[in-house]
């Protein structure tokens, strides 16, 4: 299967690792500098690298992983591509947009799946002429190492679209989970809320963040306290999947917390600027 990426961002560079690995042609895009597509590819082949150092990768597999991987120079080039995968930033808009363009490129019978967090995928489908073949497709990172994958249906997905990347992710060795669309659709709609308590609860003074962290990672059995976890999804996807939630559904619950907004506007977005609720 021939798979183009739109985005070059960890997730959308984690997938396109996915899909390599698994023998699939992968085309992977950048919207405004092929370089960047091309930068992304020589990551995963550092990533890939590392694993043949350890012993966990056969060189020969490393090699014909990245052989899978090209640079799409223009949105043009999806229209050689049985499914687009969209990763790009999480705003509507920008997704909708996206896939109305794609709409226009791509053949009849291509699906196009979006990796969204939360975001409506009826909503999305509606700007394109085949809201049937859009679909939820939603790794969580890193995507190479993580097995979930949420595939969420939109009111007129079809059973045949559904199908199809059920198998397909099967085939990446995932495991896969159906979910009716629905805000922050399964995991999320579990777990952000959680993360906002706990940085609630840090701006109520009463514990420091390492001591909620701890209390989760050694008395809930979580592998990552919420904080962590939060800095290493990154604070500010945390704050647009709160804002979907509350907007969408109006619960208390879903009401981001006032410190993650502060975080936020002071630039503090966790792992990747190296400053969140803990430095890196």
């Amino acid at each position: 299967m021939k798979v183009f990426i739109a985005g070059t961002g960890t997730m959308g560079i984690g997938i396109a690792q996915v899909f390599a690995q698994a023998g699939h042609d992968v085309l992977l895009h950048h919207h405004s500098s092929p370089e960047k597509a091309q930068a992304g590819i020589e990551k995963i082949g550092k990533v890939l690298s590392r694993l043949v150092e350890r012993g966990k990768m056969n060189a020969y597999v490393k090699d014909e992983a990245i052989s899978n991987i090209h640079t799409a120079k223009a949105l043009g080039c999806a229209v050689e591509c049985d499914i687009v995968i969209e990763t790009i930033t999480e705003n509507i808009e920008a997704k909708k947009h996206l896939f109305a363009q794609l709409d226009n490129i791509c053949t009849p019978d291509a699906i196009f799946a979006t990796n969204t967090s939360s975001l409506s995928i009826t909503e999305i489908a509606a700007a394109t002429s085949r809201p049937d073949k859009v679909i939820g497709l939603h790794f969580f990172n890193p995507a190479p190492l993580m097995k979930l994958v949420e595939i969420v249906r939109g009111l007129k997905t079809s059973e045949h679209t559904f199908a199809t990347i059920f198998d397909l992710c099967r085939g990446l060795d995932k495991e896969s989970i159906e979910v009716k669309e629905t805000p922050g659709f399964l995991v999320n709609k579990l777990l952000i809320p959680m993360i906002n308590d706990a940085i609630n609860t840090l701006d109520d003074g009463i514990v420091t963040a390492e001591a909620i962290d701890t209390a989760m990672r050694l008395g809930a059995g979580h592998p990552m306290g919420p904080l962590a976890l939060s800095d290493f999804i990154g604070n500010d996807i945390v704050l647009d999947i709160l804002n979907t939630l509350w907007h969408e559904t109006g619960e208390q619950r879903y009401r981001p917390a006032l410190l993650l907004k502060k975080m936020v506007h002071a630039g503090h977005l966790g792992k990747k600027v190296g400053k969140g609720f803990y430095s890196y």
